[in-house]
């Protein structure tokens, strides 16, 4: 007797538990001996979920960094270059290469399959070298201000940093985003997060860094005077957004060059939402 019955397909991967998601964020956005044992769409979507707690852990190590440098007598100048030094080494430069190399594609002015191309060279180009240069400068300017008036200013500013940095990806990863390869970290896990989810998590680190702000307590600056709890939670909560808002910026223009997204704009998100984030909180 013949099977008339339908061919079922292919069988749709488990779905990804919590342990595979973490694995996936702190394998593939760190340094961390985390070995990722799922490579699929499930596992990209709860790691691309659980990117800002890869970012937490970064932005921790380097607050705590950035404190022990003061503790043991160092300036806010020497604090803020060893901060800004941690996440550079837990992501082994990977974020600070892709920002350069978006840099020479997008400096390139050439059509996308071009600039693409341009991207995946081994070297940096001019365009590169000065927005690695700015950016770092812009980054240990920043924390050397915010290190000057005490270190818990410092501190929570390289955390913000860090998780505003990383939630930029879980925002990235959204549904309608495409990749501009067929292959590498972008194709992995562009599409992979539902709109409603990333917006929550960009809410949720919002929100979280206004709490962390309010934490902060009234704060009496010399030149000023004193700060209000409230107030100084509005000024954190409010770097965070507009990190967010900067790394949507780019993610949108480097979609409409290349025609979607690559590791490489990925590394340019963290580090330019990064960057906006610690220079907001200089602000106001």
């Amino acid at each position: 007797m013949t099977d008339t019955r339908p061919d079922p397909g292919p069988a749709r991967p488990a779905p990804a538990t919590p342990g595979d998601s973490l694995r996936f964020a702190f394998g593939t956005l760190t340094v961390l001996p985390v070995r990722v044992t799922r490579w699929d769409r499930p596992a990209a979507r709860g790691g691309m979920l659980a990117a800002p707690l890869a970012g937490l852990v970064v932005g921790g190590f380097a607050a705590l960094t950035g404190a022990l440098f003061l503790l043991l007598g160092a300036g806010p100048m020497l604090a803020a270059v060893a901060t800004v030094a941690v996440p550079a080494v837990l992501t082994r430069g990977l974020h600070l290469d892709g920002l350069a190399d978006v840099a020479d594609g997008l400096g390139s002015g050439k059509p996308a399959a071009d600039a693409l191309r341009i991207m995946k060279q081994s070297d940096i180009g001019p365009f590169g070298v000065v927005t690695l240069l700015l950016t770092l400068l812009g980054q240990v300017a920043a924390l050397h201000e915010l290190y000057t008036d005490g270190w818990a200013r410092g501190a929570l500013a390289a955390l913000v940093a860090a998780l505003a940095a990383r939630c930029a990806l879980t925002l990235a990863s959204r549904a309608g985003v495409p990749a501009a390869r067929p292959e590498g970290l972008g194709a992995a896990v562009a599409g992979v997060v539902s709109t409603r989810s990333a917006l929550l998590v960009a809410a949720l680190v919002v929100c979280a860094a206004a709490a962390a702000g309010a934490l902060l307590g009234t704060y009496e600056d010399p030149r000023q005077g004193p700060y209000a709890l409230g107030f100084e939670a509005v000024r954190v909560g409010a770097a965070a957004l507009a990190a967010l808002v900067g790394g949507e910026l780019l993610l949108r223009h480097c979609t409409r060059r290349f025609g979607g997204v690559t590791g490489d704009v990925f590394g340019a998100l963290a580090e330019t939402s990064a960057t906006v984030a610690l220079l907001a909180l200089t602000l106001g």
